[in-house]
């Protein structure tokens, strides 16, 4: 279910200068006091635009316009939930371009390791990354008859669950997860949250993503877990990537307004296929230059800078209805600004 798009506040904040907050009406009253023929760029200073929901009871924050992509070309990379963000990008007026960049691979090998581990008692904590790595063992268990007995095991772990994905997986399946992250629902907010639970050598299974998170294994073993690890899946290149060399193209011809990335594997499989062709660096210079760039959070934003790009927009909460919202208020700030 997409949040509801009412009460919207948005604040600019230039993260180049003095991390000062701009709000919206701020923005514009000074753009226009800059005076006929010398307004500032369409693009202000890179920064990061914040979305906030507001609840009627504090009062405050604007109401979002039912079209504040009116005419905008979008550019999603997202490919699990591509049909409902294409769906969102057209209701706010946008004109979607669809480039599923990642597949996700089953890899059930590690099935094992965690029903039998569960079976053998050997994990005091368990710790979930992602809702697609839990659903896929519980599947995988399933199929084999001992999703039941794997439940009743875990119940008698500590669950930690890094982000709102897994944490719905877990109370889809009835369990309750003593350990859950605030926002970004990065290493950083996992690791400190496991900070009360005694690792030092405590058994701990970690169940990672599409790929492996080695930092974040070897932070556990320095406090002296005991870990196993399980990737019941890994990332992978679409079977056809002929859209996403299409929007490589398209970003760099300059029919691109915004771009779209949901995961940091996103933004490295862009690039594969722009280096692939050649077109790297003038898809980092037209991204830079041309293209509102939106990072669902800190880790997909550190991910493009990794390649040279600055991201324009971050969301305060790091989903994809947020970021789509955001970067519409952020197109709406930088509408009427002319060069």
């Amino acid at each position: 279910m997409l949040r509801d798009l009412r009460d919207v506040v948005v604040v600019v904040r230039d993260t180049d200068s003095t991390g000062d907050t701009t709000t919206a009406a701020q923005y514009r009253a000074s753009q226009s006091a800059v005076g006929a023929g010398k307004r500032q760029p369409c693009r202000p200073a890179r920064g990061v635009v914040d979305t906030f929901v507001d609840s009627p009871v504090t009062g405050g924050g604007s109401i979002i316009r039912a079209m504040t992509l009116r005419g905008k070309t979008i550019a999603l990379l997202e490919s699990r939930k591509s049909e409902e963000l294409a769906a969102l990008v057209r209701r706010l007026g946008g004109v979607a371009v669809s480039a599923p960049s990642v597949r996700e691979v089953p890899r059930l090998d590690d099935v094992g390791v965690f029903v039998d581990g569960l079976a053998a008692d050997r994990f005091a904590v368990t710790i979930f990354l992602t809702g697609v790595g839990a659903a896929t063992l519980f599947e995988a268990a399933g199929r084999q008859g001992r999703l039941p007995a794997s439940l009743a095991a875990l119940r008698r772990t500590t669950i930690a669950c890094r982000g709102p994905k897994p944490l719905a997986v877990m109370k889809k399946h009835g369990l309750t997860p003593q350990v859950v992250t605030v926002r970004p629902h990065t290493t950083r907010e996992l690791l400190d949250a496991l900070t009360p639970v005694e690792l030092h050598a405590t058994g701990v299974l970690l169940v990672h993503y599409g790929e492996r998170d080695d930092a974040l294994a070897e932070a556990l073993r320095s406090r002296g877990a005991r870990l196993e690890e399980v990737c019941s899946y890994e990332w992978a290149l679409p079977v056809d990537t002929a859209p996403l060399a299409s929007a490589v193209r398209e970003a760099i011809d300059g029919r691109l307004d915004a771009m779209l990335f949901t995961s940091a594997v996103q933004c490295r499989h862009l690039f594969q296929i722009a280096g692939d062709s050649g077109l790297t660096e003038r898809l980092a210079a037209s991204l830079n230059r041309d293209i509102v760039v939106g990072a669902v959070g800190p880790v997909c934003a550190g991910a493009l800078r990794q390649f040279g790009v600055t991201p324009d927009v971050i969301p305060d909460s790091p989903n994809m209805v947020s970021l789509i919202t955001a970067v519409g208020d952020y197109l709406e700030l930088t509408r009427d600004e002319e060069f």
